[in-house]
């Protein structure tokens, strides 16, 4: 049952057979890209060279090369290759490769179970590879598009190494379509510019190059294509956005600190991205309203109202025209004084509040309503502020066995200049009234 799951010779399927199929590398050298993994100081070059190859998470988007490295590891370490999805796999399935495994093991035959998508399995399943990992049984490389920080199990990473695969870059997919064009033996018919845009509308996926290199190469034209022709016969490919996956989380930290960083190009850029990953603009709503409270606070109060004004006007306004008050708030937030000073302050606060929360107030700011609480000394002593020198009395309101901490430190940007001249002519006042 086991060669159900096993790789099939692809020099043997019948008919004709994908261009990515026939492309596909024989041997690690023949791999494009992924050299932070690959070369000989990288993490497998090591492994390889040392003859020691432990088992693997490969964790990257689409079309990286994450089933073909899996595949030529098997070959270059002499271990059977067996390749299952976690989608199609059931617990019965899997029993059925383990046992071929150990089967394949007495043998004298070792395994390399490739695991597509190994995120999808649940933590019970996850748990069922730990004991034939840790025999030798199998050799697991998973391989998912998500974080395994998040989505595998601590047991299954504490025995594997995670290696992240990147997004083939330009120069990379330039490569590959030149080998296409070898296989092929004819040029792409297109131009210069036409070329480029080819490339683009890859995104980084030598999967979907390929592809696309099929079907133009397929076009029964004159001359050559240019960009604008290019993109009549191709539909732009859609980019990879996950709303509720790594993409999202990684984009919107790309956006808020851009704002934070004052780069407002950079931030419309990850804006519109995440638009046109078809986010939901009252999300992004609500998170440029939070990046005015935590990354502006005081130094703009302003800051707020823009926010909350533009969520106003989209809400009025709906799509597509509301989207451009959000991106005018996005750029008034990285163009404004930036201070977490507040932010700072509260969390500080919050902390002091868990560590003294059974502390009372100081008893001459308690109220005292009843002639018991007067003469229990509620509220005896308390100054009141309005009839003080300069409006201020300089009594202590934290708890009397509190000693006075200092949470609010405004920064000198923006209006908190002038809170901060504030906070130091309060302070110097009560270093003289406690002086008195």
């Amino acid at each position: 049952m086991a060669d159900l799951f096993s790789s099939a010779d692809p020099t043997s399927a019948a008919g004709p057979r994908p261009l990515a199929d026939r492309l596909r590398p024989q041997a690690l050298a023949e791999v494009i890209g992924q050299q932070q993994v690959l070369g000989p100081d990288a993490p497998l070059g090591v492994m390889l060279a040392s003859g020691s190859l432990s088992s693997l998470i490969f964790w990257g988007p689409p079309g990286v090369g994450k089933t073909t490295i899996a595949r030529l590891l098997a070959d270059e370490t002499d271990l059977h290759f067996v390749q299952i999805s976690a989608i199609f796999t059931g617990v019965p399935d899997l029993r059925k490769v383990f046992e071929a495994a150990k089967m394949r093991r007495q043998n004298g035959k070792g395994t390399l179970l490739f695991v597509d998508e190994i995120h999808r399995f649940n933590k019970a399943q996850q748990d069922g590879f730990l004991p034939y990992m840790e025999d030798g049984t199998i050799l697991l490389v998973g391989a998912t598009t998500e974080n395994p920080s998040f989505e595998l199990n601590a047991a299954v990473l504490s025995r594997s190494q995670v290696l992240m695969l990147t997004r083939l870059d330009l120069a990379d997919l330039e490569r590959l379509a030149q080998r296409a064009e070898r296989e092929l033996d004819k040029p792409l018919p297109l131009d210069g510019p036409a070329r480029e845009a080819l490339l683009e509308m890859a995104d980084g996926d030598g999967r979907a190059l390929l592809n696309l290199i099929e079907q133009v190469t397929a076009w029964k034209v004159d001359g050559k294509i240019d960009r604008v022709g290019l993109s009549i016969r191709l539909m732009k490919r859609a980019a990879k956005y996950d709303k509720s996956g790594d993409e999202h989380y990684n984009l919107i930290s790309a956006l808020h600190k851009s704002v934070r960083g004052s780069d407002p190009d950079a931030a419309l850029y990850w804006f519109a991205r995440m638009l046109e990953g078809g986010e939901d603009p009252r999300f992004l709503a609500r998170r440029i309203t939070r990046m005015a409270v935590e990354d502006i606070g005081l130094a703009d109060p302003q800051a707020q109202s823009v926010c909350l004004r533009s969520w106003e006007t989209y809400e009025r306004l709906g799509s597509p025209e509301g989207e451009l008050a959000l991106s005018q708030a996005v750029v008034y937030l990285a163009l404004a004084p930036k201070s977490n000073a507040n932010y700072v302050a509260y969390k500080a606060a919050v902390n002091a509040a868990k560590q003294t929360g059974s502390e009372p107030p100081p008893a001459h700011i308690l109220n005292a309503p009843t002639t018991m609480m007067k003469e229990q000394g509620f509220g005896a002593g308390y100054a009141y502020d309005h009839d003080a020198e300069d409006g201020f009395s300089g009594q202590n309101y934290f708890p009397e066995t509190m000693k006075r901490p200092v949470y609010y430190m405004p920064v000198d940007r923006g209006f908190e200049r002038d809170l901060k001249k504030r906070v130091d002519f309060f302070a110097g006042l009560r270093a003289k009234r406690a002086k008195n």
